[in-house]
């Protein structure tokens, strides 16, 4: 509820408005009222106050209310009283010059109606429950030096639960003091290319299709990256020649999909010892598999010649600001070196979180059940566009959590633009194409089937049939 309060000329010599919201009580509303006035100029250094009496008369509240809120300004220096001369505005409360005022910022705009962008999981499927049970058995169970400066590689408690999921899941080998908790992909990345001391330096090969995100940090880093065309097996890791490392997604590849075919893999490794270089793997969703056995990590080929990156990003939530570096032994102690001496990206009380979920089989279990909550929407995903746009191949869609819609060439601009205007948020497979490749490009969507609520899904995907180019008119058979 808002009050408001006028004042006469001859009151106070100027009129002026009080709007008094009551939601943190009368005396509070009115001492923000009266700052917010004197900030703004409308009450005028050494402009008099009304009385106790007649101000709380105005406003219809108490005078011990009205004496109280000028008692507190008064104090604080925005007013001044002296016996005889009544309360006035401070002479040193100046008001703000319009030029030295905070421009408000402008209301954001809305976002989209459906949001079928890559990248992030049901926001809405976070585990709160089971989260908040770990959580407290963590602190419960925390010793005390967990509240001091935290170890750079990480809680030991975490990393030995990742050594044991990540060889059960990934098919990962490692030992915990060859992990290093990072707070993500791009963390790692920065780690590895960007720390001064400098752990890999380029030229880095990289997959012709890829995050643009990740080629800014590393650009922004001063590697230079060399893309790898792509086929129906993977990248293209025969055409490896002098670079020193390559970043590759080799369960999925990001975003077209499919896995890196197992020659390649072994290719890669063997590519890895002969040039003595090093293979980064971003291990991004390795969890969800749907139509085909689960593919292990490359690293479990070679833990000597591959990194491993991987995080909770897609399989819990981005929120949780936690991934991990599985390093072979002699990039230790420069990663280390790199992060500094205490740990100052991840929370070592989430770390602790995230051991005790692992251990306790609630992370087993969430992912489960997102794994058949991703299915039956890649299912749903994939028989809409069969019954209202048949004309559109559906690729990618073994696993992960996005597909890739293939249109008739010269369209995809248009269709970004139409999702545009129907508040649907997607991407063009454009925008993840390297500009220096040779590759030719083809017209597509990245649909991410993730991240809407499961109330909202249903209308994401008729608004997306909705802006799908229509099928490509035939020619007219010849007459005979």
């Amino acid at each position: 509820m808002a009050k408001s309060w006028v004042n006469s000329a001859e009151r106070i010599g100027s009129d002026l408005h009080l709007e008094l919201v009551e939601a943190g009580g009368r005396r509070a509303a009115l001492i923000g009222a009266l700052r917010e006035a004197v900030r703004e100029g409308r009450l005028a250094p050494g402009t008099r106050l009304p009385p106790y009496r007649s101000l709380a008369a105005d406003l219809g509240v108490a005078r011990n209310t009205v004496a109280d809120a000028y008692a507190e300004l008064v104090a604080e220096g925005w007013l001044s009283a002296r016996q005889g001369s009544g309360t006035r505005v401070a002479d040193r409360a100046e008001p703000l010059r319009q030029a030295d005022r905070t421009p408000r910022k402008a209301p954001r705009a809305p976002g989209p109606r459906h949001d079928l962008r890559q990248g992030t999981p049901d926001a809405s499927a976070f585990p709160r429950a089971a989260w908040l049970a770990s959580c407290r058995r963590a602190l419960q169970q925390a010793p005390n030096e967990v509240f001091g400066p935290g170890d750079p590689a990480g809680r030991i408690e975490l990393r030995e639960a990742l050594t044991e999921y990540l060889a059960r899941a990934r098919g990962v080998r490692t030992e915990p003091d060859r992990i290093v908790i990072c707070s993500g992909f791009a963390h790692g990345l920065r780690l590895l290319f960007g720390s001064p001391g400098r752990v890999l330096a380029g030229p880095l090969a990289v997959e012709a299709y890829g995050l643009p995100f990740h080629r800014e940090l590393l650009a922004a880093a001063g590697v230079r990256t060399v893309p790898l065309s792509l086929d129906d097996q993977g990248a293209r890791v025969d055409r490896l020649a002098r670079e020193r490392a390559v970043l590759l997604t080799p369960a999925h590849q990001f975003p077209t999909g499919g896995p890196l075919h197992a020659e390649r893999r072994a290719a890669v490794v063997d590519w890895a010892r002969a040039r003595g270089g090093v293979v980064v793997e971003d291990d991004y969703d390795g969890e969800f598999r749907y139509d085909r056995r689960p593919v292990g990590a490359v690293q479990g080929l070679d833990p000597e010649r591959v990194i491993l990156l991987g995080s909770v990003s897609k399989s819990l939530s981005p929120a949780v600001r936690l991934g991990w570096m599985v390093l072979p032994g002699r990039y230790v102690d420069g990663v280390l070196a790199a992060k500094g001496e205490r740990e100052a990206w991840a929370s070592v009380l989430d770390q602790l979180s995230l051991a005790d979920f692992i251990v306790s089989g609630s992370y087993d279990r969430h992912v489960r059940r997102m794994r058949q909550r991703y299915r039956s929407r890649r299912d749903r995903l994939v028989a809409a566009l069969a019954a209202h746009a048949p004309h559109v191949e559906v690729t990618g869609v073994a696993a992960g959590l996005h597909a890739v819609l293939r249109l008739p060439p010269g369209t995809e601009r248009s269709a970004v633009k139409a999702a545009g205007w129907q508040g649907v948020a997607l991407d063009g497979l454009a925008e993840f194409r390297h500009p220096a490749t040779d590759m030719p490009a083809q017209d597509g969507l990245v649909v991410g089937y993730a991240t809407p609520s499961e109330h909202a899904y249903g209308a994401a995907l008729e608004a997306l049939c909705q802006v799908l180019p229509p099928e490509a008119d035939k020619p007219p058979r010849a007459s005979r």
